[in-house]
């Protein structure tokens, strides 16, 4: 029978667990994790399990007697220090497991800074794990000061999330505006002022020089000012993690290359989720959301026992921050128009990315038919015209 090693307990070496089995794959398989926790979800970490409004318990994806009734075997809070592709055996300490067919589902980890900087200070926390979480809970009391270092969607979160827990907030972006990489000036536009309606200060075009420790952290900036804060949190962004698929020869460039099926440089070895980079309309990419570790680990379990099948990305994001949803459908990367469409009500609002003609990508700002449109429209390769778009009183379901 088929041994299959599954390397990485996050939600797609979860979902592929799950998947094998329904596929009706009667082999061995076994799932390795890093952490002490059964698999769980990652996006409530932040907020409500943070907030206390979810327990540990609810975190996680299925509960334990799942898997002894799947005959999943997981192996929990080890660490696996290298990949014998020549032996088909994953290595952990004093332990081989081997394998017929491997997937790697490692998932990313935070950016970290430099100990030049303070990277290794006190006070600083970078969030990715139930144990970042854990640790910095405490530091979450009414009155305090927390520095937050990045204006992408994990530091506006971790804004929000904070404000309303009563802390004094600080957000410096090194970028000239938040969301820089991510979203047009039109959407920073909205968030800024959402979150300067809820307290929180903006540092815009400032960058880090270094963090200094003491009572607290004190950030010197790069305008010459300093800025102090009683703790700080990154969240400037995330890599993949490829450091065993390197190491054991696999081809990686900025995650680890995958094909259209999942399938690695080593043709028994698969990879999904985060650490993975595919190819999508032409270009390779890496896609960091729940959806597409859930989508690509279930193709690729399938491609793992014959399917075959493309796997064909279709990209959504989402972000909450006080009572806003953000919807993102589709990648806005080369676009060169945004329109605006206003909502329902005052609240809500959409921006629409084009490039030239050709719709790329939705932000729906509490506004879901929006976004489900623009999903549907995008996945359809069909693109409105922009003066239909701007146009409320036209139904752009219409299209459909």
């Amino acid at each position: 029978m088929t041994r299959i090693v599954i390397l990485g307990g996050g939600q797609a070496g979860a979902a592929l667990a799950a998947k094998l089995r329904v596929l009706g794959h009667d082999g061995p398989i076994t799932l390795i994790c890093g952490e002490p926790d059964l698999p769980y979800q990652r996006p409530p970490l932040s907020k409500k399990y943070l907030l206390g409004e979810m327990t540990r318990e609810q975190l996680y994806l299925r509960p334990e007697r799942f898997y002894a009734e799947q005959e999943i075997t997981v192996i929990r809070d080890r660490m696996a220090t290298g990949i014998d592709t020549q032996g088909q055996r994953v290595i952990l300490d004093g332990e081989e497991v081997p394998y017929d067919k491997l997937a790697l589902t490692l998932g990313s980890s935070p950016r970290r800074l430099p100990a030049a900087m303070g990277g290794d200070l006190p006070g600083l926390y970078a969030v990715r794990g139930l144990a970042d979480v854990d640790r910095l809970a405490a530091e979450f009391q009414p009155g305090r000061k927390v520095l937050i270092i990045g204006g992408g969607y994990i530091g506006l979160e971790a804004a929000a999330v904070a404000t309303k827990l009563g802390l004094e907030v600080t957000v410096i972006e090194a970028a000239p505006r938040i969301l820089q990489r991510v979203a047009a000036p039109e959407t920073a536009d909205y968030f800024r002022a959402l979150h300067r309606s809820h307290g929180v200060t903006f540092r815009e075009g400032v960058g880090l020089e270094r963090l200094e420790g003491g009572e607290g952290i004190t950030a010197q900036l790069s305008d010459g000012s300093t800025c102090r804060a009683d703790f700080a949190i990154l969240g400037i962004g995330i890599l993949p993690n490829t450091q065993l698929a390197e190491a054991a020869g696999l081809h990686c460039d900025q995650g680890i290359v995958v094909d259209a099926q999942g399938q690695t440089s080593d043709a028994q070895i698969w990879a999904a989720g985060d650490c993975a980079r595919l190819p999508y309309r032409g270009a390779m990419i890496r896609l960091e959301s729940v959806q597409n570790a859930i989508d690509q680990a279930e193709a690729v379990a399938a491609n793992m026992l014959g399917a075959g099948q493309d796997y064909e990305p279709k990209p959504w994001f989402w972000s909450d921050q006080y009572d806003v949803k953000l919807q993102i459908a589709g990648l806005n990367a080369g676009h060169d128009r945004i329109v605006a469409r206003p909502g329902a009500s005052a609240a809500s609002l959409s921006h629409w990315y084009y490039a030239a003609d050709t719709l790329r990508a939705v932000d729906a700002m509490n506004d879901p038919r929006a976004y489900m449109i623009g999903k549907r429209l995008i996945e359809a390769s069909r693109s409105p015209a922009p003066e239909q778009v701007a146009d409320a009183g036209f139904d752009l379901k219409g299209l459909l």
